[in-house]
């Protein structure tokens, strides 16, 4: 598909669900609701007008950047690490798949016994929800090189170091990109509920405590600068993520 034909679609689906969100507030009212231009309003001259708006946002910023970093670099030594080792990799894998299946959220006591109230326990909150998709994306990317390179490395007699710079990680870009498209998306889930349910701080705690007093504004103001965050960058790494795929 074209570059204007992808923009079209792209444009013609944020319409529709400006539609439908409209149409959901009509049938709904203020109880629950509010509009999309009564949103966007409230949102740009009363919430971002704040100066604790900001200070939520950056505690929020700063444990997701912490977390996505984790998550990522604990992902891909973990991938890297089974993917080299065929046996470890078949022993393991069952578990990841397992422990990636169990709702995180039963893990949050004891989080917050091993880390604490404040931006440890959410960091770890967010980590945990990105490493597994980025660990088992690397695994598969890994195991699915071809022999051939892997030959070529061994003829070559490098090192483990050696061959994953030079030949395993430029191979499985595409797959391991994918996995960290997944892992953003997941992290940011794991940071933002961290700070719901056991933070003082950040734009979960700001949406709690919105849902505590009732203040739908806040609820649809903060809801909605999540959903467009989080759906521009994953367009960014999709576009990304489909060019590495044409590439290879």
């Amino acid at each position: 598909m074209s570059t204007k034909g992808r923009w079209r679609n792209a444009i013609v689906l944020v319409a529709a669900l400006l539609a439908l969100w409209q149409l959901a507030y009509w049938v709904v009212g203020d109880v629950a609701l509010r509009s999309p231009w009564q949103t966007m309003r409230y949102t740009v001259v009363s919430l971002t007008q704040t100066h604790l708006f900001w200070l939520h946002l950056a505690n929020t910023l700063q444990a997701f950047a912490i977390a996505l970093a984790i998550a990522i670099v604990l992902g891909l030594l973990i991938g890297f690490g089974l993917g080299l080792h065929r046996l470890s990799a078949e022993a393991m894998e069952p578990m990841l798949v397992a422990l990636y299946s169990i709702p995180k959220i039963t893990l949050y006591p004891i989080l917050l016994l091993a880390f604490g109230l404040g931006m440890s326990a959410k960091v770890a909150f967010g980590a945990i929800h990105g490493i597994i998709p980025v660990a088992l994306f690397t695994l598969n990317a890994v195991r699915g090189i071809k022999p051939i390179l892997l030959k070529t490395g061994r003829v070559l007699k490098l090192d483990h170091a050696t061959m994953v710079r030079s030949i395993l990680f430029p191979a499985a870009v595409p797959e391991i990109f994918t996995g960290l498209r997944v892992g953003f998306s997941l992290t940011l889930i794991g940071t933002v509920l961290g700070e719901m349910f056991a933070a003082q701080h950040g734009l979960g705690y700001l949406l709690m405590n919105a849902i505590g007093l009732y203040n739908v504004d806040v609820i649809m103001s903060v809801t909605f600068l999540l959903v467009v965050f989080a759906a521009g960058v994953n367009a960014v790494l999709l576009a990304i993520d489909r060019r590495l795929h044409f590439r290879a």
